[in-house]
């Protein structure tokens, strides 16, 4: 909305066109009263995509501060071949890449076929719950467009039977109607561009996190193997 609210000001810059002499929140009233009935699914969709935002920047900022310290004790401890002591901290921890090692090192008198399929298996669980969210995002970015270009056409439709009715064409019969189309149409846009860059921001970050899971997880299965071919 303040994206699409700064397009009408930015339009209002153009010569012959009288800017209103209005505050920044009164011409975001007038744009969302202006959008007719559409306003609603799409100020639905601007409020979620906002709240799911702003939850997921915190939750991946919190797994992501926990791995890195977990990581880094517990490939402190491997690497001085404190297997007890690295599956405690993993215990103790309730970060994705402790679940994932914990998984792997519950069953390091098993072989290490067993110990990686156990990493396999809970790393799936975590990398889900890790992508939580992002559907609700990706979902977004492509009904927030699709919502606006409805608006459009509902927009043109409104402006047709305005000049059916009065059987001519003159400006300020479709005016209104082609103002509707116009800004549910940027409306739209300005929505899904700024929730698609938070999709993709949180994917690179998600997959900078299970770089790094599967880096450690790789070392513990060397550690292992290397304590298991000495005994």
């Amino acid at each position: 909305m303040v994206g699409l609210t700064q397009l009408y000001s930015a339009l209002l810059q153009i010569p012959g066109v009288d800017a209103p002499d209005a505050t920044f929140g009164e011409q975001m009233m007038f744009v969302w009263d202006e959008m007719g009935f559409m306003r609603w699914p799409l100020g639905f969709c601007l409020l979620l995509g906002i709240i799911v935002i702003i939850w997921k920047f915190f939750d991946l900022m919190a797994k992501s501060s926990r791995t890195k310290k977990i990581l880094g004790e517990v490939n402190q401890l491997l690497a001085e071949k404190k297997i007890d002591q690295a599956m405690k901290v993993c215990q103790e921890s309730d970060s994705p890449a402790a679940n994932i090692l914990f998984a792997g090192l519950e069953r390091r008198h098993e072989g290490t076929d067993r110990v990686m399929k156990a990493i396999e298996n809970q790393g799936l669980l975590e990398l889900s719950k890790l992508e939580s969210g992002l559907v609700v995002l990706a979902t977004l970015t492509n009904i927030a467009p699709l919502l606006g270009f409805l608006g459009t056409v509902i927009g043109m439709i409104i402006a047709f039977q305005a000049i059916e009715v009065a059987g001519e064409v003159e400006a300020t019969l479709v005016a209104g109607g082609i103002k509707v189309a116009l800004l549910t149409t940027a409306a739209g846009l300005a929505i899904a561009i700024p929730v698609s860059i938070a999709h993709n921001y949180f994917v690179s970050r998600i997959d900078s996190l299970v770089i790094d899971m599967e880096e450690s997880a790789q070392k513990m299965i060397d550690t292992l193997h290397t304590v298991n071919a000495a005994r």
